[in-house]
């Protein structure tokens, strides 16, 4: 029979790659013997894989790798969201100190109102939606910053093993906008206020849940809302929205992501947060049609 011209014809005698018939080979795979040619080698701790092994054991790496309640990678350093945060928050709070008050006024929450010393509106409902987010890492008294950050530092951490980083850092980011949308949404349109203490309240709620989820005793931290609470209610010049919010916020986000089916795990969680984040929009454009109708 005929064969085309110029094709190579793979002699039978010989090993050639599997993925290149036309290429002789004394190299073979480590893992299925496979003969490979040196375009297909992939260095191995013992001689060399072809692609194929390589997916698959990348593949059986990530399913059998430890995973936390909530799906998230197990880390080193539990404690490497929470520590950026807090940084980040006290790194803000000594620009405060050197800037002044004008810092505070430019970011701090604030529905709507006039610019100081100026005939131009400011706020959240003048298109400043920054201010959501910005009020949150804002602290002008030492102590307001002390208490907030002593609460990151003692509720930050076991979420953060629990859930892993990414849902750590997003629970604690959207608590915050929680806190200062309803904060937004109820309070006085003029009411300047400022704080991590709606992204707290929201470890908070997720402590409980993950308590209850884990069947721990629920007292403690009952007794430590509670408490907290109390002193929301109680004492002066507390925006007890943004409290509420982030609590409210945290609790829902942590109930999706440690209930979630495994199988459809990242959805359910992603579906959580996108709800919760939805709910605020809805809100701060509700409001927004209030102060500027």
């Amino acid at each position: 029979m005929a064969e085309p011209y110029g094709q190579a014809r793979p002699d039978p005698g010989l090993a050639h790659c599997y993925r290149h018939p036309d290429r002789e080979t004394g190299i073979r795979c480590a893992r299925c013997d496979r003969p490979i040619c040196p375009s297909c080698m992939v260095s191995a701790p013992v001689g060399y894989q072809c692609p194929e092994c390589v997916r698959g054991a990348a593949a059986t790496a990530r399913a059998t790798r430890p995973r936390t309640i909530a799906g998230g990678s197990v880390a080193a350093d539990p404690r490497l969201v929470t520590m950026i945060l807090l940084g980040v928050n006290v790194a803000v709070f000594i620009a405060v100190l050197g800037a002044g008050r004008s810092m505070v006024i430019d970011l701090g929450m604030l529905g709507h109102a006039i610019a100081p010393g100026a005939f131009s509106w400011i706020g959240v409902a003048d298109g400043e939606w920054y201010r959501l987010l910005t009020s949150a890492f804002l602290h002008e008294e030492i102590w307001h910053l002390g208490f907030n950050m002593l609460g990151l530092w003692f509720l930050g951490p076991p979420l953060e093993a629990a859930l892993g980083r990414a849902r750590f850092l997003a629970l604690y980011l959207i608590s915050a906008l929680a806190g200062s949308t309803l904060s937004y949404l109820l309070a006085e349109q003029n009411q300047l206020s400022l704080g991590a203490s709606g992204a707290i309240f929201g470890l908070f709620g997720a402590t409980a849940v993950l308590v209850r989820r884990l069947r721990q005793d629920f007292r403690p931290i009952a007794i430590l809302l509670a408490i907290n609470l109390v002193i929301t209610f109680t004492w002066s010049n507390i925006a007890w929205q943004a409290h509420i919010g982030g609590l409210i916020a945290g609790a829902a986000i942590a109930f999706g992501m440690v209930n979630a089916p495994r199988a459809r795990r990242t959805l359910v969680q992603t579906a959580t947060c996108a709800a919760v984040l939805l709910v605020i929009a809805v809100a701060c454009a509700v409001r927004t049609a209030q102060l500027l109708g």
